[in-house]
C-alpha cells in the first residue's frame, strides 16, 4: 500500500522520498535526536547515512509493505522538514519517530502520532499498536500516555546512548477509537 499524505491541524506529513536525505543529513545527526533511537542507527552518524537509510531501508520497507514513513512539515513552511514518524509491522515495534529539538516541546509529535495511529487502525486495520521507548526519554512516554497507551512490558534495550531500561507501551484499535473518534 502506497503511504499517503496526512495532515494535521498543522502539518503535513509526506511520504518520504529520497530527495528528503540531503535535509535528514543535514539536521538529524545530532546527540538529542540519536541517543534514544536504536543501536542500529551508526553514531557518529556518517556522511551518507541518510542516503543509505533512505533507499535501502525505509522506501524497502514501504515496498515490501512493512513500513509506512513520513516526513513532518509545518503547513507554514512545507519546504523545511523537521522530523521523521513510521509505522513498522515489526513485533513489539510498529510506531518510531525523531523531531529535531528546536521543534520538541511544542506539540509536533503528538499531533503526528495521532494522525498516524489513527492510519495504523482505521486504514490499515491493525489490531494493537506497540511502541518500545527507553525509560529516560520521558517526552515520548508523555506522547504515549497522552494517546491514551499504556505499559505493559519493562525490558533492558539496546540504544545509541547503550543498554537502558525500557518499556513497551500499547494501545488496541478499540480503546484507541473509543478515545479518539
Amino acid at each position: 500500500m502506497t503511504t499517503p499524505e496526512l495532515e494535521t491541524a498543522r502539518l503535513l506529513l509526506k511520504p518520504l522520498a529520497s530527495e528528503d536525505a540531503t535535509q535528514i543529513q543535514r539536521i538529524f545527526p545530532r546527540w538529542e535526536i540519536v541517543r534514544y533511537l536504536i543501536a542500529s542507527v551508526p553514531w557518529p552518524y556518517p556522511e551518507g547515512a541518510a542516503q543509505h537509510y533512505v533507499d535501502n531501508v525505509a522506501l524497502a520497507a514501504n515496498r515490501a509493505g512493512e513500513g509506512w514513513f513520513w516526513t513532518l512539515r509545518r503547513k507554514a513552511d512545507p519546504a523545511e522538514l523537521m522530523g521523521v514518524i513510521c509505522l513498522m509491522s515489526t513485533p513489539d515495534n510498529n510506531r518510531g519517530f525523531w523531531l529535531a529539538p528546536e521543534w520538541q516541546g511544542q506539540g509536533y509529535m503528538t499531533e503526528a502520532c495521532h494522525a498516524v495511529n489513527d492510519y495504523w487502525f482505521n486504514v490499515l486495520d491493525r489490531d494493537v499498536l506497540r511502541a518500545p521507548k527507553a525509560v529516560a526519554n520521558a517526552r515520548s512516554k508523555k506522547i504515549s500516555e497522552r494517546s491514551g497507551m499504556r505499559l505493559v512490558r519493562r525490558l533492558k534495550g539496546q540504544y545509541v546512548a547503550g543498554e537502558l531500561d525500557t518499556e513497551l507501551w500499547e494501545i488496541t484499535r478499540d480503546e484507541w477509537n473509543n478515545l479518539h473518534r
